[in-house]
């Protein structure tokens, strides 16, 4: 589609870059201000720089490259985003695989911190539900440091994802071939309870959690070992089985010295067993909880289809976790925009708007002198 900044009579002023970016502009403020390391002045600005990284999750760009030809060429990005001189490949790929992370980070934490507070909470009566998995992200010959196999190189994302609100939470970054268990009390805060499958399944981080105060409801294995110690009531007609206090694993082997809740449903024809430490809900409740970590897999697939993950713009653990948390911050902006001028949760469709609008919006013309609107009509190629 080409953009151009000849003027047409809008049907309505809608929705556009503007009031995506709003929850930010409460944020700069308090921000640790971005220094540069030496003598030189910094190329770009950490607004600068997290603008073009949310132009680069919204539209569909297919390199850095292309990115760079967009804030050289397009008439939005290079006067109302890239630094006013410009910005080159190799000082962009600096910023971006050293300058930026804290803020961010900041960025990122303050968001999520609004987006609780703005979006509705589902689920309420479950208490407070973090999805928690990871995601692996195919990396090149080049990124040494996210080591999978001899032959691969992969980075995986573990994150923790707000069940109730349906956005991103803490988040961590390794090499592809990083266990995911211990990394469970980072990505989880007391009160929250942590929703995993079976690859989290390890008796001495179910003992670690419950002391650590953290709740937890995981899948096991069906050939799980079982010792019952206490049996509770089952409803009748539903698809609960099993409920009972037990301790899993082999006695004096591999055993958990703290006993779990463990229930067991019916999906389907298949059965399902699930470990926790909540004990104030019904089985059933259980069971539904579990059911509910599949937002987190939606989450990963929306994410990598629409919020371009890929192509990779950095090559350093740095510089890859800065474009991580770019995207992230995008899709926490689109989930506060989303339901602020309409009410729902992210979708693809709103997303298309929005890059639709980004080009309408009237207010585009503020940046512009009137005869520049006479003179010249600025198209350039699909972005």
């Amino acid at each position: 589609m080409p953009r151009s900044l000849h003027p047409q009579a809008p049907e309505s002023q809608k929705p556009s870059s503007q009031e995506l970016w709003q929850p930010i502009e409460k944020i700069l403020h308090d921000m640790p201000p971005l220094l540069s390391r030496g003598y030189r002045p910094l190329k770009m600005t950490f607004e600068q720089q997290l603008k073009s990284l949310i132009l680069f999750h919204l539209e569909e760009h297919d390199s850095a490259r292309h990115l760079l030809q967009v804030l050289k060429q397009d008439d939005l990005a290079r006067d109302c985003i890239a630094p006013p001189e410009g910005i080159g490949r190799s000082s962009y790929g600096e910023a971006l695989n050293t300058r930026g992370l804290e803020q961010l980070y900041f960025v990122y934490e303050k968001l999520q911190a609004q987006a609780a507070l703005a979006l509705p909470k589902t689920h309420a009566e479950l208490g407070e539900l973090v999805a928690i998995d990871g995601t692996l992200i195919n990396a090149v010959s080049s990124m040494a440091w996210a080591d999978y196999s001899s032959t691969t190189r992969k980075a995986k994302i573990h994150l923790g994802f707000d069940v109730n609100r349906g956005i991103p939470g803490k988040v961590s970054l390794t090499d592809g071939k990083a266990d995911e268990g211990p990394l469970v009390p980072q990505l989880l805060s007391p009160g929250q309870t942590g929703i995993m499958d079976r690859n989290y399944q390890c008796y001495h981080h179910f003992d670690l959690w419950q002391k650590q105060k953290l709740k937890f409801v995981c899948r096991i294995k069906a050939s799980t070992i079982k010792a019952c110690l206490e049996t509770y009531p089952v409803p009748e007609g539903g698809p609960v089985f099993h409920d009972a206090l037990m301790r899993l694993g082999a006695p004096r082997a591999n055993q958990t010295q703290l006993p779990v809740r463990v229930v067991g449903y019916w999906v389907d024809d298949k059965k399902y067993w699930v470990a926790t430490n909540r004990f104030d809900l019904s089985a059933p409740d259980i069971a539904l909880i579990y059911k509910l970590r599949w937002e987190i897999e939606k989450f990963f697939g929306w994410w990598k289809q629409h919020l371009n993950v890929y192509p990779l713009i950095a090559r350093s653990a740095y510089g890859f976790m800065v474009q991580v948390l770019g995207g992230l911050i995008t899709y926490l902006l689109l989930a506060i925009f989303c339901h602020k001028y309409f009410q729902e949760r992210v979708s693809i469709k709103r997303v298309r708007e929005l890059r639709i609008n980004m080009q309408k919006d009237p207010r585009i013309r503020d940046h512009f002198p009137p005869e520049l609107w006479q003179q010249k009509n600025y198209a350039y190629a699909k972005t």
